[in-house]
């Protein structure tokens, strides 16, 4: 099942033990298709496990892939595109909303390009504490690896001009 284009859907994110982790509400569905879904979230509310209420401060275009263990939230700031990519489990799409497991691994890319790890010590507790397994582990490990790679070669969605036309769209249709 996939997402209509120029709807509007929550994203939920959930820990391996099946508690919720954080929500977005009314993120756009750009373009969804059966291998990758393409949101935009601006100035969308996000309320957290404890019950924290934020909202995003700059624009996002975010992806999710329902055949690979990672997404991206790809900022758009004034001094370029910053991307937060997620490790997690395929996202799945429910009618109710786009869902996936987040497994804490974090990689930040800067708009130069210059990279910044992230939550490895929260990656071993979780691993440990609810159990992930060695098959999950290596899945995870060899997907870091992959977004990686996807990193340095700059492939989609790591591409600034992709970022900022497929925004462009969203405003377009939106604000046209």
């Amino acid at each position: 099942m996939v997402p209509a284009n120029n709807t509007h859907v929550y994203i939920y994110s959930y820990k391996h033990d099946g508690s919720l982790h954080r929500t977005w509400s009314k993120s756009y569905v750009l373009d969804a298709n059966e291998d990758r879904y393409i949101m935009v979230n601006n100035k969308t509310l996000v309320t957290e496990s404890d019950g924290r209420k934020w909202y995003t401060r700059e624009p996002a275009v975010c992806f999710f892939f329902p055949k690979l263990w990672f997404n991206m939230i790809c900022m758009i700031r004034k001094s370029g595109i910053y991307y937060y990519c997620n490790l997690a489990s395929p996202a799945l799409y429910d009618k109710e909303a786009i869902k996936y497991i987040d497994y804490d691994l974090d990689i930040k890319v800067f708009p130069d390009g210059s990279l910044l790890h992230l939550d490895e010590d929260e990656y071993i507790e979780h691993r440990d504490k609810m159990g992930y397994g060695e098959d999950l582990d290596k899945i995870i490990r060899y997907s870091y690896q992959e977004l990686l790679e996807c990193i340095a070669k700059k492939e989609s969605p790591f591409k600034q001009e992709e970022i900022l036309a497929l925004y462009n769209t969203y405003l377009k249709r939106n604000h046209g």
